[in-house]
């Protein structure tokens, strides 16, 4: 199978060039056109794809290749832009920046390569002149495997400015697409984990995507950048399928006869959301229900009880720091939690999801699942990291191994009478999480498309428990 939906990935030098504005926007101005957008992000970001959202009215996925093998970005890809007219992808960093240690893996030139999609450039221009000539040129040049099919100036002072620039770019073979002005930035807050998500914001998120669009709109050839899209060619891979793939994962524990279930029977599996837990990743839920279970969301800011008929829980990352006070207010919702806990119902968390299960964040009580405190630190802790299972859990048999993703500002002190739920390496070696009962609680991010026997033996264990 293939698929040749036309698609661009947004690239820049480095982080902080304008890549979520120039790609949100430009996601805003094909789908202005009326042209169906798939958004995706390269790496583990789960902010910029609520932008993406809003911008295409379709859900933002993430193209990881480290946490989900350089196998899967096709297939996943694919997936998300099934019926598409044109796909956006977001890069990370620098268009060369990949996980640490591990050369181009991750990278945004090594997902274009992969996705064999042209590159769009984005540069600051605001404090250089002749020179982003030689920095284009370096960039279009040092990988060939890599096509470099246009610049976009950002931060451009005046018409002068753009003038000289677009001179000196005129040597290095690479076309500019589109100069946006320095005297035009769309507000778009930040706090210590990046910029503030989108189900914080509102009516101000909404604002602030149009505006993006009406930039890219005015300051770019979309019609060179719609062109650039259709000469990606075909992609030679099968779509990603939930349904296929939790069949194909090691075996959990199951009912005795028949086959393992693929469509919703009456299991209600409750995923957290509202603004504390943005964090997640499409496929989740769709694997969920592809093993057999109904994905229903609550807020833990507002519901004060489970959805009826929950049997299990899944609890991703967000800010649960800046919400503890509204968080540990909600008793009724931390008393259900604690109870359904307690009773050995399966509960997965990650990061967010394991502060909101300790005793307490920051000194206010929280749910009281683990035997455990959180509090907020300074230091950042962020990067990939290589893990083993080290406990038998209602997500993994003791040593599946996998790759996750930490990234927060928290540090939690462990009580007693937990098993870790992971083996980890790098930085050094340790053991991390807890696994209690039917709690499966860690710091680690996971993608479950490339653990797919985890969605799986979550459902068996909701409907056995």
């Amino acid at each position: 199978m293939v698929t040749g939906v036309p698609r661009l990935v947004i690239a820049a030098p480095s982080s902080g060039s304008g890549k979520t504005t120039v790609a949100t926007g430009l996601m805003a101005a094909f789908a202005a056109r009326g042209l169906a957008v798939s958004p995706h992000k390269a790496g583990p970001d789960y902010i910029d794809p609520g932008y993406h959202a809003l911008a295409t009215g379709r859900v933002g996925r993430n193209l990881d290749a480290c946490l989900c093998g350089p196998e899967l970005i096709g297939p996943l890809f694919a997936h998300g832009a099934r019926g598409c007219d044109v796909a956006v992808v977001e890069g990370v960093m620098g268009l060369f920046d990949g996980a640490a240690g591990e050369g181009e893996l991750a990278s945004t030139a090594h997902v274009a390569k992969l996705l064999r999609a042209p590159v769009v450039l984005v540069v600051d221009a605001s404090s250089q002149s002749r020179s982003v000539a030689a920095l284009v040129h370096g960039f279009a040049s040092w990988d060939p495997e890599v096509r470099v099919g246009g610049v976009i100036l950002n931060k451009v002072a005046s018409d002068r400015h753009e003038a000289l620039l677009r001179e000196a770019l005129d040597a290095a073979g690479v076309p500019v697409l589109g100069a946006l002005r320095r005297a035009a930035p769309v507000h778009t807050p930040s706090r210590h984990l990046g910029l503030v998500p989108v189900a914080e914001r509102g009516a101000a998120a909404v604002g602030a995507v149009a505006a993006m669009g009406a930039q890219v709109a005015a300051g770019c050839d979309v019609d060179a950048l719609w062109a650039l899209a259709r000469s990606a060619g075909t992609l030679p891979c099968a779509a990603w399928d939930a349904a296929e793939a939790v069949g194909a994962g090691p075996p959990g524990p199951r009912r005795s006869g028949g086959p393992r279930p693929r469509t919703a029977d009456g299991l209600t599996i409750a995923v957290a959301g509202g603004s504390a837990f943005t964090f997640s990743y499409a496929e989740h839920a769709e694997l969920l229900t592809a093993a057999g279970a109904e994905v229903v969301v609550f807020d833990p800011l507002r519901d004060e009880q489970l959805p009826d008929g929950t049997r299990g829980v899944v609890i991703g990352g967000g800010f649960p720091e800046v919400y503890a006070a509204e968080l540990s207010a909600n008793e009724p919702l931390r008393k259900a939690v604690a109870a359904l806990a307690g009773s050995g119902a399966p509960v997965a968390a990650e990061c967010a999801g394991l502060l909101y299960l300790c005793r307490e964040l920051d000194g206010l009580p929280m749910c009281g699942v683990l035997d455990a405190t959180a509090r907020m630190s300074e230091r950042l802790t962020l990067g990939y990291r290589d893990a083993v299972a080290v406990s038998d859990s209602a997500l993994a048999v003791a040593g599946t191994r996998t790759r996750g993703h930490e990234f927060h500002r928290t540090v939690v002190e462990p009580g007693a009478g937990t098993a870790p739920a992971w083996g980890v390496r790098a930085p050094g070696r340790r053991v991390e999480g807890f696994v209690q009962h039917g709690v499966h609680a860690s710091y680690l991010h996971t993608h479950w498309a490339s653990l797919p026997g985890a969605a799986r033996r979550f459902v068996e264990r909701c409907r056995t428990s």
